[in-house]
């Protein structure tokens, strides 16, 4: 929320125990107050890519878990991240035991070809979790008509008389 934005108060009716489980909660998770944390639930559900326009330029995570045993899954992996190299930004790659990896991809770019490359990666044999969490989506820029995958040119002058 922006300086700008004035704050509109509302009523929220719930059960008593509810409330009292939402209480405990946020007091663990060091809220001030009921609306700080209410505030923080509806970014985040706003956040849930169901509800993100399929243009949207956004920028998040996809966390897959996998069995780098399984015949040829690395080098598919690899093949497929490098058919979206416009959209993933770094990879962080973990041995959770002997067989299964997990790993991070850093990815931004248009809704639509992240949750493509979410769901290629998904049913891979040999992957048992893939997941596409978007944790800012950007609300100001429109996307390119290319699709977010163009080149910058920059001219670039130099002066060498020190």
């Amino acid at each position: 929320m922006n300086e700008k934005e004035s704050l509109v108060r509302f009523g929220i009716s719930m059960p008593q125990s509810l409330i009292e489980q939402f209480d405990a909660l946020i007091v663990h998770q060091g809220y001030d107050n009921r609306s700080e944390a209410v505030r923080d639930l509806v970014r985040r559900a706003l956040l849930a890519p169901s509800h993100i326009v399929s243009e949207q330029l956004a920028a998040g995570t996809i966390v897959m878990v996998y069995d780098h045993h399984v015949s040829d899954l690395p080098i598919v992996l690899t093949e497929l991240q490098h058919d979206y190299h416009h959209e993933i930004n770094s990879t962080m790659h973990i041995h959770l035991n002997h067989h299964q990896c997990l790993e991070v991809i850093v990815v931004r770019g248009v809704v639509r070809r992240l949750r493509e490359l979410q769901q290629r990666i998904q049913v891979l044999k040999g992957v048992s979790y893939a997941e596409l969490s978007v944790t800012h989506v950007d609300g100001q820029e429109k996307v390119p008509h290319d699709g977010g995958k163009h080149n910058h040119t920059h001219t670039h002058t130099h002066n060498h008389d020190n």
